[in-house]
């Protein structure tokens, strides 16, 4: 008797012999993280068992520390993805252009899309999506239990990654009794928590501690203690020797301090500035902060990408912020 999301597993079943007999591919947004991953390499694999022919594409690399997850499949961008006519199911995507514009503009139309973000604009055919799941791959998990798919250790393990990184080991609001019985039976199928510690938690290259090293370097307390933002200027990958892929896990160190209630991150890119909000408090809705700037994502993290630079950006993202902090708890220095 299904029980983890049987609704989104009973439909799933029922878009499962859509797929036969097609050739699939898996994609995922830009700048793929563990849940990213995760959940493409599982996907992959639980229709391949299928008999389906599937490929996985993203508009980034794998990052260095989840190339484990993958040892037997390839990850293709829409440049070397073969040629030919494939079914495009989505993973971990609120909507069709955190994918890239190049695999956007191949696949306008997916049939699938399983996703647990709030500002999903459920833009497939089919979209099963669940805004109260941890993680994309805490729903294909469950989904897998439901319907009794084969879940190989392979599988299980990174399903494991997607869950234990978008709940940021446990730690986040969005953990539950469900989330801890689903990461037991994918133990009990072979995924291994102290592999997936080591490859994504301690796996640090020297530029990418010389990278932190300079973000907390220009940490500053904004809106009487209660935001904290860091800076990554124009350049910095270059200096440090590292890359977009570094930075994640950064925002957090803003979030941890004591009396912060939410961390930022702002990168100086060309002509742009990319963004990344973390919040203790759900109540707070980032993912509407982000909004007004291009962006979206979840209730405590989210990211926007504004065609501005950060000077013109840090100020209206502040003052969006305070009105936030305003609105749900205002300051009592204030």
């Amino acid at each position: 008797m299904p029980r983890f999301f049987p609704e989104l597993a009973q439909r799933f079943a029922q878009v499962l012999p859509r797929l036969q007999g097609r050739r699939v591919v898996v994609i995922g947004h830009a700048r793929p993280d563990g849940d990213c991953i995760g959940s493409q390499v599982a996907l992959a694999r639980l229709l391949a068992a299928h008999g389906i022919e599937v490929h996985c594409a993203n508009g980034d690399p794998v990052p260095r520390r989840l190339a484990y997850l993958a040892p037997e499949h390839v990850f293709h961008s829409a440049d070397t993805l073969p040629a030919g006519d494939y079914t495009a199911v989505l993973v971990d995507c609120a909507d069709l252009a955190r994918v890239g514009g190049k695999l956007a503009a191949r696949f306008p139309q997916p049939l699938l899309s399983i996703d647990h973000h709030l500002g999903n604009n459920h833009g497939a055919a089919e979209n099963l999506v669940d805004h109260a799941a941890a993680a994309t791959a805490e729903i294909i998990a469950g989904i897998a239990f439901d319907l009794e798919l084969p879940v190989d250790a392979t599988t299980a393990k990174a399903l494991y990654a997607g869950i234990v990184t978008d709940t940021g080991q446990f730690r986040h609001a969005s953990t539950t009794a469900r989330v801890f019985e689903l990461v037991g039976r994918l133990i009990a199928c072979g995924a291994e928590p102290v592999e997936a510690g080591y490859h994504i938690y301690e796996r640090e290259s020297f530029g990418r501690m010389k990278l932190l090293q300079h973000f907390l370097s220009s940490l500053r307390l904004e809106c009487e203690g209660r935001v904290c933002v860091g800076v990554l200027p124009l350049g910095i990958f270059e200096a440090t020797g590292t890359g977009p892929e570094d930075t994640e896990g950064l925002v957090d160190y803003a979030r941890a301090i004591d009396g912060v209630e939410i961390g930022v991150l702002l990168e100086e890119r060309p002509g742009m500035t990319k963004g990344s909000l973390r919040g203790k408090n759900p109540a707070l809705r980032l993912d509407r902060v982000a909004a007004q700037f291009g962006g979206g994502g979840h209730a405590c993290a989210a990211g926007l990408n504004p065609k501005e630079p950060i000077a013109v950006v840090q100020p209206r993202l502040l003052a969006m912020l305070r009105a936030a902090l305003e609105r749900e708890a205002p300051s009592t220095s204030s």
